[in-house]
């Protein structure tokens, strides 16, 4: 067929429209979330650049050995003083921090249940015909239950429990390189305060908050400044600081019992020890919403009567076996080594360790 100059103009104006099109598209949230997936979770050695000489020596290549070549960093922290143990890829904790997706829950419930928005036995819809409580919510990490609860306290209280257990703050004492994270100033455009209080959007949050946030669950209210000493001198003269007391004691039993729940049958299965060292945590999955790529989170305390450590292991990649159950997993290992090390058994460790550090200066 002969192309006519008529027809030639369409055909280029065609083609101007379908290459306009493709790069719109490709500049499209979906396009971004596929690009994202080339992120990798493997890396080299996520140790390197780090700064660990004063680190508990056992805790530290414990972690280390558990996180091999995974993309990812771990906060270990003792409850009882605020003191951080180990800082396993120190360029990832001290980040600008990262959505904080299903670990926000806690702080949810915790909101709800001070608010009186729930109680212990309160059944949420979750589904057509499914009803959940808050120890089955919290276990399975459902969405539509913290929604829920989000919807019914709304934003501005939501906001205001976030700024309460030092959200958007720094959570150490004299750590320079340590962010602040950061908190919206208004409800997420995409989802509002249900989608805050179920996947964290809008939040971001880094680890040694998220390990500040639990050694405070953990210890019965007591939040204090987390501590990183890093000569001989600060490890001589360590103290604790405490930032603030919180009067939720009575509250911490129900929130207990949902993180017991997720270790022993929820998502955070994989974490159990094999040893028998029992602990509590919270799992969390998502896609990082301003970063990209997926995020696995776990944070987690034991034992449960005294506790002595707090782990936090985040994830970052673009696979599927980022999620908040491989962190899980991982800390498993942590604490597997720790009990095959007697670390809880041995009553005086901390002491022992701050003396040890402070005699081995470099």
């Amino acid at each position: 067929m002969r192309r006519t100059p008529a027809l030639g103009t369409v055909v280029s104006l065609f083609c101007l429209f379908l290459a306009a099109a493709s790069a719109a598209f490709s500049a499209t949230p979906a396009a971004s979330a596929r690009h994202s997936r080339g992120l990798s979770y493997y890396s080299a050695d996520p140790t390197k650049g780090d700064l660990a000489d004063y680190d508990d020596a056992v805790v530290r290549q414990i972690a280390v050995d558990a996180l091999g070549h995974a993309n990812g960093s771990v906060v270990a922290v003792d409850p009882a003083t605020g003191r951080i143990l180990t800082i396993v890829n120190q360029k990832m904790a001290f980040s600008a921090g990262f959505e904080p997706c299903s670990t926000i829950k806690p702080v949810i419930a915790l909101a709800g249940l001070q608010e009186g928005a729930i109680t212990h036995d309160t059944l949420l819809k979750v589904g057509r015909r499914r009803y959940m409580g808050l120890t089955e919510a919290m276990a399975r990490s459902n969405n539509d239950y913290f929604e829920e609860v989000g919807r019914t306290l709304g934003f501005d209280t939501v906001l205001r429990y976030a700024r309460l257990v030092g959200l958007g703050e720094r959570a150490g004492l004299d750590i320079p390189e340590e962010k602040p994270g950061q908190l919206p100033a208004h409800p997420p455009i995409y989802g509002g305060v249900a989608r805050m209080s179920s996947f964290g959007q809008g939040i971001r949050i880094t680890p040694l908050q998220l390990a500040s946030l639990v050694s405070m669950l953990a210890n019965g209210g007591t939040q204090y400044f987390l501590q990183y000493p890093r000569s001989a001198e600060q490890r001589q003269n360590f103290a604790p600081r405490v930032r603030q007391q919180l009067d939720i004691a009575a509250l911490l039993p129900d929130l207990q019992e949902g993180m017991l729940a997720a270790v022993l049958y929820g998502t955070a299965r994989q974490s159990i020890d094999l040893l028998g060292e029992q602990a509590l945590g919270k799992t969390g999955t998502c896609n990082d919403e301003g970063l990209g790529g997926r995020l696995g989170w776990f944070v987690s305390y034991a034992d449960q009567v005294h506790p002595k450590i707090v782990l936090v292991v985040l994830l970052r990649g673009g696979s599927r076996i980022v999620s908040g159950p491989h962190a899980a997993e991982i800390a498993g290992r942590i604490y597997y080594g720790l009990h095959s090390h007697n670390y809880f058994a041995d009553t005086n460790r901390g002491s022992a360790s701050l003396a040890a550090a402070a005699g081995s200066s470099h």
